[in-house]
């Protein structure tokens, strides 16, 4: 038996609907209660009571407006539109829990770090230490436009602005406040002591942040860095900043190369390979036996929309698939720029000639990421075999008709994991850190670029940055 305890996220978005195309309409489906916060309040309950590491919230400040030109595809299958904001939802699922984690998605692309810093510290006191920020910058052209921008920067443009980005808010977690500083003596009157309150005195090419951090430390004080780019740069801002690294491989083989490398990079970036919990994109489909799951997954593909899973793979992609025939294969196309799709899909199924209807088909249910469907041993032997055969540390687990399917995890997989003993029947520790690395590790490791910046460290790395 494998010891090793899986960390499990569900994987959801605050809209109607995230990867799955058309299953919005499912009459099990819970999508349009995203407004309603006793829906997420009790689903905070469910996935504490199963022993969830956490939930793990996508989002999109921009819109999929690629298809035949125009957002409308998008708007008629809700493919990640509307949405709100996540982050607001953190307190009420945080109230309603003691030791569910929360991975929350915010853009280095348009905001500022400042205000950044002080939204997740604010966050880490509100959960008591339960929050993580998944750190990304942005790639649709409409996200630009709509933030006063003509078009997104180019790549290495926003990769440059989100390492320093990282930077000024490792600054100002680990480097304002010292441990001591807040010392509330009601009879001295001085709730902090303006000497160990420093500030900063970032100067870089995007921003100049001189002054001190607004919040005082929280629990972890720095929130878990979740990073997911995949791109040799988004490996190497992974290797230096991350805590825990979000993946999506269709295969297992893919996958494992993938980790070697982001672990190897690690190593180079001066910290252990283990630093980095990585978690990857699933989908679980499952049922009481592999009979009635097989059956529900078919009942699935019944309500896949081909217009929305081509509204948001076009988004994804940033190629207009509504000039492409439905059922003509991908090969046989004449069409500039499909060659990044017959990539991914032929990788899958080398013999499979894959038609735009096939891949709808595919990610309609789950997106790129891989489908499990069976009963409880069929899925546990599945996911065992993607933590053994890959090096992963576990799973964002995603779902085709919203809250039943992580319902279903719930009752018929997690209990299998936990009788084999490879998923948690209790927390690890008080916070996040502690729950994926152990307890005792509320902090970031020694080893991590950010600790340079503790006020007990050389000042001078405060001023000159050791990530930008």
């Amino acid at each position: 038996m494998n010891a090793k305890k899986m960390k499990i996220f569900a994987f959801d978005f605050s809209g109607p609907a995230h990867l799955s195309a058309g299953l919005w309409r499912h009459p099990k489906d819970r999508g349009s209660e995203y407004k309603n916060i006793q829906f997420w309040v009790d689903y905070a309950k469910l996935l504490e009571e199963a022993n969830f590491d956490g939930i793990f919230f996508a989002d999109n400040i921009g819109y999929h407006d690629i298809y035949e030109g125009s957002v409308d595809a998008a708007l008629r299958d809700a493919a990640q539109i509307p949405t709100n904001d996540p982050a607001y939802l953190i307190p009420a699922m945080a109230a309603a829990t003691t030791n569910l984690g929360f991975g929350v998605t915010t853009s280095t692309a348009y905001e500022q770090p400042y205000t950044v810093a002080r939204k997740f510290s604010t966050l880490d006191h509100l959960t008591n230490g339960r929050i993580g920020w998944n750190v990304v910058n942005s790639y649709s052209d409409s996200a630009a436009r709509n933030h006063s921008a003509d078009k997104q920067r180019s790549h290495a443009d926003r990769y440059d602005r989100a390492a320093e980005f990282v930077d000024v808010c490792l600054k100002l977690w680990e480097g304002s406040w010292e441990d001591g500083a807040v010392v509330n003596d009601v009879e001295a009157g001085v709730y902090a002591e303006p000497s160990k309150v420093h500030e900063i005195h970032h100067e870089g090419n995007s921003f100049t942040v001189p002054g001190i951090h607004l919040c005082e430390p929280s629990s972890q004080r720095t929130p878990v860095i979740f990073q997911a780019g995949g791109s040799s740069r988004g490996v190497a801002l992974a290797a230096a900043t991350a805590e825990a690294v979000f993946m999506n491989s269709t295969t297992k083989s893919g996958l494992k190369k993938w980790v070697d490398n982001l672990r190897a990079a690690t190593v180079e970036a001066g910290r252990d390979a283990d630093s980095l919990a990585v978690l990857q994109m699933i989908t679980v489909i499952s049922a009481a036996t592999d009979e009635e799951a097989q059956k529900k997954y078919e009942e699935y593909l019944s309500y896949v929309s081909y217009e929305g899973a081509m509204a948001r793979f076009s988004g994804w992609t940033g190629m207009d698939t509504s000039t492409l025939e439905p059922d003509v294969p991908l090969k046989d196309m004449k069409v500039e720029g499909t060659q990044t799709m017959i990539d991914v899909f032929t990788k899958m199924d080398p013999d499979k000639e894959w038609t735009p209807r096939d891949i709808a088909e595919y990610i309609g249910i789950g997106g790129t990421s891989p489908v499990i469907v069976g009963g409880p041993e069929t899925c546990a032997d599945e996911l065992e075999s993607w933590i053994n055969e890959t090096g992963i540390d576990g799973f964002n687990i995603a779902h085709a008709v919203k809250y039943q399917d992580i319902a279903d995890f719930a009752q018929f997989v997690a209990p299998e994991l936990q009788r084999r003993g490879v998923m948690r029947t209790a927390p690890t520790g008080e916070t996040l850190r502690e729950n994926l690395f152990g307890a005792g590790q509320n902090r970031l490791a020694d080893n991590h670029p950010g600790a340079a910046y503790r006020v007990s460290t050389d000042k001078s790395k405060v001023k000159e940055g050791v990530l930008s």
